[in-house]
């Protein structure tokens, strides 16, 4: 049982520690298992693509520009599943069905690309949707999920499929039930959400992997180095050759 008499954040600490360990202990076969996928796909010139909603959506820009990670990752980000501008809308449309058709239109996916799909819950109709487009066209298709959240709940997809049943591939947060975790005398519910730590250790442990992967098979992946030291002249050279493919530079 946690101790409750501690200071909150030292308890916040902890869980995410548990949490973290729990991804490593359990997850990591299909960690594992996944960095091969993509040190397989960079080797054959494919490319990572990443996708979420509502909070989620962080996990997609965690792949995407960012020092000591790849140049050829591509974040399928639409502003009507972020927070950013109208996020009670965003809520009520990660439920819509048919939408993932027509953001994944906007991307030159390919087969033999990787798409990593993020959703806490797991139960909406967009992610889902968007992981069975995924695998329809060809490409190895991961989850990144919180199965415990997602088992306790129905689908709200008409086929009854959760994330984790339309991906290839899922990797478990470890996370509990409303992803927050933590109670606190005097409020309805709990706090401290831990699905973007978790979320955000498993995207870049599949990347590292990735990489390490693909220098294996005697392919060196194009990465970024931070502009904040020397990095511009090495960056340009990439963004230079990827900048029409990748709609977001």
């Amino acid at each position: 049982m946690p101790d409750t008499n501690q200071p909150i954040i030292n308890r916040y600490f902890e869980e995410s520690v548990r949490q973290l360990e729990a991804v490593h202990q359990s997850q990591k076969d299909n960690l594992n298992a996944a960095a091969r996928w993509l040190g397989e796909a960079l080797a054959n010139d494919h490319w990572l693509y990443a996708f979420g909603t509502g909070h989620s959506h962080m996990l997609a820009e965690e792949i995407f520009y960012r020092a000591g990670n790849l140049g050829r990752a591509n974040p399928i980000l639409d502003d009507r599943m972020m927070m950013h501008k109208h996020a009670i809308e965003a809520t009520y449309l990660e439920r819509k069905e048919g939408m993932a058709e027509e953001i994944l239109s906007h991307y030159p996916v390919e087969a033999g690309d990787v798409l990593i799909v993020a959703s806490n819950s797991g139960r909406n109709a967009v992610p889902i949707e968007l992981a069975l487009l995924g695998r329809e066209r060809g490409m190895k298709v991961l989850a990144i999920t919180n199965l415990t959240q997602s088992t306790a709940w129905p689908s709200r997809h008409p086929s009854g499929k959760r994330l984790c049943d339309a991906a290839e591939l899922t990797i478990d947060t470890c996370g509990v039930d409303g992803d927050a975790c933590l109670d606190l005398d005097g409020l309805p519910g709990k706090i401290g959400p831990t699905s973007t730590i978790t979320g955000a250790f498993i995207v870049n442990a599949i990347i590292t992997g990735g990489i390490e992967h693909a220098l294996s098979l005697g392919h060196t992946p194009e990465i970024f180095i931070s502009s904040n030291t020397s990095g511009d002249d090495h960056n340009d050279k990439i963004l230079r050759k990827y900048k029409d493919r990748v709609r977001h530079l």
